[in-house]
């Protein structure tokens, strides 16, 4: 005890001791652990019942929680027997060094608690700071952490964030605009190019109205008359994707209304020369791509063939490719039906294991198994691959997202099933016998049956 509570040295009218130092280490870890806890539960717990937005509870719970442990801070110096007023000889003594070795600290610091107060930037935010665009998720007295589109969590420290130009796209919607620029050839209807544009962003479900979508004549180029879409957006942090999107609308209108796309020329004078021929591989690759034109076979199904270009590129985007060696079973019957097939080259084998015989062999541009994605039933038979075959599947969730982001898909497919009828009413009663339908959800209407588990398994 005697070693514990001898001063070690004295400063001012206080001293420390080895005793005074472990109460203080100990008090300080304790008073670190709760103000972290303090600030978790201030935020989601008792400012929600206040009704305030994230932002304003991050801040608040911040601010409050720094502003408690100073506090406690204090009273546990002062308990412990420290006199708080000697600490102006230690900082007369080291303010100097203080200052400068810990400058960055300092301004870090300051810039934390001016972002919190003013709020410029919130949690929640979409930024784009420098080259990185990003949301922000955290905001603390020292650094801020911003998540970027790729998913990487980028630390930055707050004098950086307020003293760098910071453009906020959501500052006060997430509402903005969008240029996307155009060239048609020389000699194009302008009329007909203008309504084909906005054609295209009006179709657009994330183009606000207003203010109305507009092209802009920018000039005349080398090789084009360069023209500019500009339509405002409810979500601007997704313009690459509704970017994109829109590019491949433009494409498709111009391509139906003949309107043509021009490409930089250069004249190039080559020496004649006898091609090589293609090696037999080649051209049987070349033959097997041809016909695996994935556009081609989604047009022979039935629940695809009304739809424009642009809505078959959204069915492809929506799936993904799978092989299959001969003898692989797909699936087996009485498993989920979780999937959608097309057949793109090969050939299955569809089993009916109850009755023990196939009922029929698939070839390419042959589909199966949509009614028991669509209606959520069990599969009716085995499905086994008779040679190498190569699939298109789109799986539960790439039709989810399919149907919900394209109304319109969702229309051309319910209007279809309506000449299903006799299918979609042994259906109805298979999911009846085996009891997968409540008696809220039997709706005497087929089709209205229909609409409604389209909508309940897809959460439409």
């Amino acid at each position: 005890m005697n070693l514990f509570n001898a001063p070690l040295f004295q400063f001012g009218d206080g001293s420390l001791s080895l005793g005074l130092i472990l109460k203080f280490v100990i008090a300080l870890l304790l008073i670190v652990f709760l103000v972290r806890v303090f600030r978790r539960l201030l935020a989601n717990r008792l400012l929600t019942r206040l009704n305030l937005d994230v932002h304003n509870r991050e801040a608040i719970a911040t601010i409050i929680s720094y502003s408690v442990g100073t506090l406690s801070l204090i009273i546990v110096l002062q308990s412990v027997g420290f006199n708080v007023a000697s600490l102006a000889v230690l900082a007369g003594g080291l303010g100097v060094g203080i200052g400068l070795g810990l400058q960055n600290l300092t301004v870090n610091f300051v810039s934390g608690i001016n972002l919190l107060l003013e709020r410029k930037v919130r949690v929640g935010d979409y930024i784009a700071l420098e080259t990185m665009e990003g949301y922000i998720q955290e905001i603390s007295l020292q650094t801020t952490v911003i998540r970027t589109r790729d998913g990487e969590y980028v630390i930055v420290p707050n004098q950086q964030l307020a003293n760098s130009r910071v453009v906020n796209w959501s500052y006060d919607n997430y509402t903005g605009r969008l240029h996307v620029p155009v060239g048609v050839a020389y000699g194009s209807d302008l009329a007909l190019t203008t309504e084909v544009l906005l054609d295209v962003a009006y179709a657009s479900p994330h183009v606000v109205t207003d203010p109305n979508p507009r092209v802009i004549f920018l000039g005349f180029g080398s090789s084009s008359i360069d023209l500019e879409l500009r339509v405002w957006i409810k979500q601007i942090d997704l313009s690459p994707d509704i970017k994109s999107d829109l590019f491949f609308a433009i494409e498709a209108g111009l391509r139906e209304n003949n309107i043509a796309i021009p490409f930089p020329q250069l004249d190039l004078w080559v020496r004649q020369s006898s091609p090589a021929p293609l090696p037999p591989e080649a051209l049987e690759v070349e033959a097997a791509q041809q016909t695996r034109s994935l556009k081609q076979l989604l047009r022979q199904v039935d629940y695809f063939q009304h739809l424009s270009t642009v809505q078959l590129r959204q069915v492809i985007e929506s799936g993904y490719r799978q092989r299959l060696a001969a003898g692989d079973v797909l699936f087996q019957e009485h498993d989920p039906g979780n999937a959608f097939y097309i057949v793109l080259a090969g050939a299955v084998e569809v089993i009916s294991e109850s009755l023990g015989k196939t009922l029929s062999i698939l070839a390419a541009g042959q589909s199966f198994g949509e009614l028991s994605l669509m209606l959520g039933v069990p599969r009716s038979a085995t499905v086994r691959a008779l040679e190498p075959t190569h699939l298109f599947v789109i799986n539960q969730v790439g039709f989810q997202q399919l149907l919900s982001e394209h109304p319109p898909i969702y229309e051309a497919i319910v209007q279809e099933l309506k000449t299903h009828q006799d299918e979609l009413a042994q259906r109805h009663e298979q999911l009846r016998a085996l009891g997968l339908i409540d008696s809220a959800e039997d709706d005497k209407n087929l089709m209205v049956w229909v609409q409604n588990r389209l909508k309940r398994i897809f959460k439409l």
